[in-house]
């Protein structure tokens, strides 16, 4: 594990008391679903320390209020916050606020802790003195597309190669998927950023490196996560991302060089079409304008080989799905990237949830 050149001058946190006490936060929306296995994945967690779950309720369409005033009647370890703006981070800082506890595990209503999840990252705070530490998203599907997108989140060729997806080791980390908190450096570096609707994750972290905390990825932390299950989902959920990454590239003038594939494959795809429809109109003639057709049909070439041999299924429309997942995930986010970057994305919200 790498500790950076300025391990000396890290603000040191008091240690943590064996068993310390735990809050979850969880905002939720429209998972009427997927929520009592969300939560009872979270109640089930074998950790002698306190615990609570404050569920932050947005403006669902769905049962989702029905099913969480139900969870919360039936186990007093639940409790409900309203969080009539929807939008997650504002849904995190409800109930970070309505905590009570010196830990802050987050959890996704669309996710299921592993069992140990809460022991293993308590012990991690304690061991090492880390601020977040944070584990594996490991996807799953039910149905045959569900299933394709799972496989193409768990591999480096769709979201890319981040510890949260791939790693084998403990190590420090930019970011960390979920989140498990140090709850006085939450107070410290100022909650989530409530003007971002994607990304809060990354830009919290950002500001707890800056003021000289560490990021932990273990392994030994695994969160099963069940994606989009269908096309239209899918494509709006990365695009909203991508947007909203762009965004805060934007805003602090720097990205880590793995985010710059998607945008640069989305532009190399778009002048290839735009110069086949200059071609179709008689605008575009003589054969030099074929050589901008090399890269996009060079990117379709290479997607189509990993999404039918690297990311396995049971069939041949099993592998097709993983070509569309694949190619999905990389044009909508790389173009979502570009209009971030671009224009800023205070307009775009993540609407692939909504009924």
């Amino acid at each position: 594990m790498t500790s950076g050149p300025t391990a000396a001058l890290r603000p040191e946190l008091k240690p943590l008391p064996e068993n310390v006490a735990v809050s979850y936060v969880m905002p939720v929306l429209n998972e009427a679903a997927h929520l009592a296995e969300a939560v009872g994945a979270v109640l089930a967690q074998e950790y002698p320390g306190e615990q609570e779950l404050v569920l932050a309720l947005g403006a669902s369409t769905d049962a989702t209020d029905a099913v969480a005033a139900e969870l919360a009647a039936s186990d007093s370890r639940v409790r409900l916050v309203a969080n009539p703006r929807t939008d997650i981070p504002i849904g995190l800082n409800l109930a970070i606020r309505a905590a009570r506890h010196p830990v802050v595990v987050r959890v996704d209503a669309h996710a299921e802790l592993l069992p140990g999840y809460t022991a293993a990252a308590v012990e991690m705070l304690r061991r090492t003195g880390a601020a977040n530490v944070g584990g594996v998203m490991v996807a799953r599907g039910r149905g045959r597309f569900q299933r394709a997108v799972a496989r193409g989140y768990n591999s480096p060729f769709g979201l890319g190669g981040g510890s949260w997806h791939h790693g084998e080791e403990e190590q420090e980390s930019d970011s960390a998927y979920l989140g498990v908190f140090r709850r006085e450096v939450l107070d410290e570096v100022g909650l989530y950023d409530e003007s971002l609707r994607r990304a809060e994750d990354w830009e919290l972290n950002h500001r707890i490196r800056a003021a000289g905390h560490r990021i932990l990825f273990t392994p030994k932390l695994k969160v099963t996560y069940w994606p989009r299950d269908n096309w239209p989902a899918l494509r709006r959920q990365m695009f909203a991302t991508g947007v909203w990454r762009g965004h805060l590239v934007r805003r602090h003038q720097s990205t880590p060089w793995r985010y710059l594939p998607p945008p640069a494959v989305a532009v190399l795809v778009a002048f290839s079409l735009v110069v086949a429809l200059l071609q179709l109109l008689g605008i575009a003639r003589g054969a030099g304008w074929a050589l901008a057709h090399v890269p996009s049909l060079g990117y379709l070439a290479g997607v189509s080989a990993v999404g039918m041999t690297r990311l396995g299924g049971e069939g041949l429309l099993d592998r097709l799905l993983n070509v569309v997942v694949l190619a999905t995930m990389h044009l909508a986010w790389g173009t979502g990237f570009i209009k971030g970057w671009l224009t800023g994305a205070e307009s775009t919200v993540d609407r692939s949830r909504l009924r």
